[in-house]
């Protein structure tokens, strides 16, 4: 490895910071290490006229910064680990979790705006959002909206839409929080897998130990339980999945959705020992599908 550690990211205003967060968290305990950003536009960020579901899915949003990872031309790539695919790429090992930001996903009114109006759509780019919102605010319009927060924000303001659905943890990070006008709770609208934690990728066989400091136990141990749960679900289908886990003392409550061939929603909770934290996001997974369903869930 390189003596400036070069960090990959994608060419967004978020995802700078999100580099950056990880480099000032590294730099405390090892000030001595010197780092570079180096910004990559990704195949997801390019192509912003069609769904995720269409061109892909969430790997778009990796794939050339594991490319550039793969090649030696980066040392490390920091992503937001709710847009990886649930398996990790051969030799290229997610080596740090962040501590998680906050998980939950938010209501955004245009400027000056102090209600949810119904006269034009409301904005998400997640199908897992749109079913849930939909729930809860009956008879509203719900269209797509691609592009990074400050694109998806000038739209709003525009007036072409009457709201959008972000993730908080977003907003957070771009000191954007006066943007929320509602905190969806848990029980409202259950999160990504991962949602608000950043993941640090490396390569296999290189030394990480200055990542060690940065590196957040609760962070690993809820998304293995929500990672397993994705995976147990086949998450890389279209069809939307949602789960979230939250540590109390050494037990693990995870909550889940998952919505059928039908378009039933169901949603369920269970709790453990953090020990088990895959075998309960596994078995909460089961629990939301019969046999049949499971078998014929796949893509």
């Amino acid at each position: 490895m390189s003596k400036t550690i070069r960090v990959g990211s994608r060419d967004s205003a978020l995802a700078i910071i999100q580099a950056r967060l990880v480099i000032d968290a590294v730099k405390k305990t090892n000030p001595n290490i010197d780092f570079e950003i180096v910004t990559i536009k990704t195949t997801g960020d390019k192509i912003l006229d069609k769904s995720l579901d269409s061109v892909g899915g969430k790997g778009l949003f990796i794939k050339e910064l594991e490319q550039a990872l793969a090649g030696g031309s980066i040392d490390i790539a920091v992503h937001s680990y709710k847009d990886m695919p649930f398996e990790e790429t051969e030799g290229l090992p997610i080596v740090a979790l962040s501590e998680r930001e906050a998980p939950f996903d938010v209501l955004v009114l245009p400027k000056g705006a102090t209600a949810l109006e119904n006269s034009k759509p409301v904005g998400s780019s997640s199908l897992r959002r749109t079913i849930q919102f939909a729930k809860l605010y009956e008879g509203f319009e719900i269209k797509s909206i691609r592009g990074n927060v400050s694109t998806r924000l000038s739209k709003l303001d525009k007036g072409e839409y009457s709201a959008l659905i972000l993730a908080q943890a977003g907003l957070n990070r771009l000191s954007l929080q006066s943007r929320i006008s509602r905190i969806f709770s848990i029980d409202e609208m259950i999160p990504s897998a991962s949602q608000g934690i950043l993941a640090v990728q490396g390569r296999q066989g290189e030394d990480y130990s200055f990542l060690g400091s940065f590196h957040n136990r609760v962070s690993e141990t809820v998304s293995k339980a929500e990672r397993r749960f994705l995976k147990t679900l086949g998450g890389n289908c279209s069809t939307p999945v949602a789960v979230y886990g939250q540590i109390h003392s050494n037990e693990l409550l995870l909550t889940g959705m998952h919505v059928d061939a039908n378009g039933n929603i169901k949603t369920g909770k269970i709790s453990g020992s953090i020990d088990r934290s895959e075998q309960l996001g596994e078995e909460l997974a089961m629990r939301l599908v019969s046999f049949y369903q499971f078998h014929s869930f796949f893509c």
